[in-house]
């Protein structure tokens, strides 16, 4: 079946081709919208959930970089219940060619959609809903599409406020008026006009969304939202905003990526297996965590297969992680199978699977976030903090389970 709100056809697309270079070794091998997020989830899980508990079920993937870790997980949308004979997950190739023998990578999220426009328009949508998908957030869709109805805009940018000129340069500065019309827009700039930016949640009217596509790209190059389209569509007097007052958050960066977690433990997330709106997700079966005699856990999370004989403490541990007997891990995010020996210890530190930090090691310090890739061996007696060890240790493949 078709997917209508309010009688229009809904087509919903996730960007999932960024090459999340901002997070170092995390993303050297495999797509940023599976890195893995509060033990047992994937940052594309929030998308897609949001999608399915919104009643969107023609949900479209384009992909770019790493994409065999992203199919991997994806399982043809089962997980969500998108894996339909109509509709459901569908993946977008990644390659574009211009009708010369040369392919190309998208140059962008906007140029993106445009090459893959003739599909799109298939579809025959009224309204396309654009989403990215390496944001930590739950928010019904439908309720933004029925408010872009309601304006008949050209486009809906779901927007939240942050302090300002702390972290609005990184992202799509909006100013409002009384209407919650957008005015001014600003992409990315060096001094925030507002401190209202946008989510990277767009919803568009469709014919015209086509329309204006074509016209930037014979104009000239077509590559992001906030550079030509979406400074385009607030001249025209038509964008509106949808203000989103609920948790969310880029976790583009390492320190927001470590952050976020923290936040997580402290409840400042809505829960992520409410039943009523439950994050959904893909994993391997692995038995209960096992807490040995002489384990202390204290405010963190300890998923499947996981065994703790240490200390714990504000930390989140994914499957299969091994604290032994001595080891104390600290306000750290150890990523699945990591394994932490006899009295090393952990604080303040982002460990990506598979890597072992052996006997008396110690990594990370109070003051700044350390990063050490997969598959890592940290020796005994070794003292690692600060940036990420070469990146050249992590193995070209990773366990996408």
């Amino acid at each position: 079946m078709t997917t209508r709100v309010r009688g229009r056809r809904v087509l919903t697309l996730i960007l999932a081709g960024g090459k999340g270079s901002r997070l170092g070794s995390l993303t050297k091998y495999r797509a940023k919208p599976v890195l893995p997020f509060g033990g047992t989830y994937r940052l594309i899980d929030f998308a897609l959930s949001n999608c399915v508990h919104s009643g969107l079920s023609d949900v479209w993937v384009l992909e770019q970089y790493e994409l065999h870790t992203l199919n991997a997980h994806l399982a043809n949308g089962r997980p969500w219940d998108l894996d339909r004979t109509r509709g459901g997950v569908q993946v977008l190739p990644p390659f574009t060619s211009d009708g010369s023998d040369d392919a190309r990578l998208a140059s962008g999220n906007a140029h993106a959609l445009h090459v893959n426009a003739p599909l799109l328009r298939e579809y025959r949508p009224d309204v396309v809903v654009v989403l990215s998908a390496d944001h930590v957030y739950r928010l019904d869709l439908a309720d933004v599409i029925s408010h872009h109805l309601d304006k008949n805009a050209s486009v809906t940018m779901v927007t939240t406020s942050v302090p300002e000129g702390e972290t609005a340069h990184r992202f799509g500065n909006v100013v409002l008026d009384d209407e919650r019309r957008v005015t001014e827009f600003a992409y990315k700039p060096d001094e925030p006009i507002s401190d209202v930016v946008t989510t990277e949640v767009f919803v568009y009217d469709a014919p015209h969304l086509f329309e204006t596509l074509d016209r930037l790209a014979a104009a000239g190059e077509l590559t992001d939202f906030g550079h030509e389209l979406v400074p385009a569509l607030v001249s025209e007097g038509r964008a509106f905003a949808y203000p989103f007052e609920g948790y969310w958050r880029d976790v583009g960066t390492l320190d927001a990526y470590w952050e976020a977690h923290q936040q997580l433990l402290a409840g400042k997330l809505p829960p992520l297996d409410d039943p009523a709106w439950p994050t959904l997700t893909y994993h391997a079966p692995r038995s209960a965590a096992r807490l040995e005699k002489g384990a202390v856990v204290e405010d963190s999370l300890v998923s499947l297969g996981c065994r703790v004989a240490g200390r714990v403490e504000r930390s989140v541990l994914s499957p299969g992680v091994v604290v032994e007997a001595g080891a104390v891990v600290t306000d750290s995010v150890l990523l699945n199978d990591v394994t932490v020996r006899a009295n090393a210890k952990v604080e303040r530190a982002v460990v990506d699977e598979g890597a072992t930090i052996d006997p008396n090691a110690s990594v990370g310090t109070p003051h700044e976030v350390t990063l050490v890739p997969a598959h890592t061996h940290v020796e005994a007696g070794e003292q690692l903090e600060g940036d990420d060890l070469p990146t050249e240790q992590a193995p070209r493949r990773l366990n996408l389970r």
